[in-house]
């Protein structure tokens, strides 16, 4: 099967990492995100997580805590991926991302699963994206290394949500969702403290189209 979706043909989804980075923020919870630029072929003009498509390189030599690979594990177990070596490949594949796009250099154990959602099958280009929640440190500051992009910043989750409504910004429809969960949760250690069970989300197809229709 394709990555690109021919006639009469579907779209494999490749595997994904986000990165949510959070903090407290004096209007509440906070978010790096980036603002993607329009010649993107995918999400172009949207305001996206860090991330990027798991590489070959995220397979291999990496040596990570089994107890952390087998909490992972858990986590993703209703997923595609299963076991602790897909567990390792996609803590890689996040911090790399998030070390080439924001310029931070997390620690393994600072990443916790979060949710799991995959592009519907009749888009051309498809991802099972699996989302990490992580909160730096209070002295690292994430910047703007990405060409995909143009700008990366913090901004408070309130707001990206007032301007998705309001129409200056877009958002795809996990952003959307994610940051809605994150703005009823509404500080760090609320979310921090959650029991959460990811349950993957595989959208059918025309879900997007009937998103994007719904914020116009």
């Amino acid at each position: 099967m394709n990555d690109s979706a021919g006639t009469g043909s579907i779209a494999k989804p490749r595997l994904a990492a986000s990165v949510i980075l959070l903090r407290d923020g004096a209007a509440g919870l906070e978010v790096f995100v980036q603002h993607r630029v329009s010649t993107m072929d995918f999400a172009a003009e949207m305001v996206v997580f860090p991330g990027g498509r798991v590489d070959e390189i995220d397979r291999r030599g990496w040596d990570y805590a089994e107890e952390l690979l087998t909490s992972h594990a858990h986590a993703w177990r209703r997923s595609s991926l299963a076991g602790t070596q897909d567990a390792g490949m996609l803590i890689a594949a996040a911090l790399r991302e998030v070390f080439e796009e924001a310029g931070i250099q997390l620690e393994a154990g600072s990443l916790l699963p979060w949710a799991n959602w995959i592009t519907p099958p009749d888009q051309p280009k498809r991802f099972d994206t699996f989302f990490f929640l992580a909160v730096p440190d209070r002295d690292v500051e994430p910047q703007h290394l990405t060409t995909e992009a143009s700008a990366s910043l913090w901004m408070p989750v309130s707001d990206i949500l007032e301007q998705e409504a309001a129409q200056t910004l877009k958002l795809m429809p996990p952003t959307f969702v994610l940051l809605g969960e994150l703005a009823e949760l509404g500080s760090v250690d609320a979310v921090l403290s959650l029991e959460r069970e990811i349950i993957p989300v595989k959208a059918a197809a025309g879900a997007l189209q009937e998103f994007l229709k719904r914020r116009r």
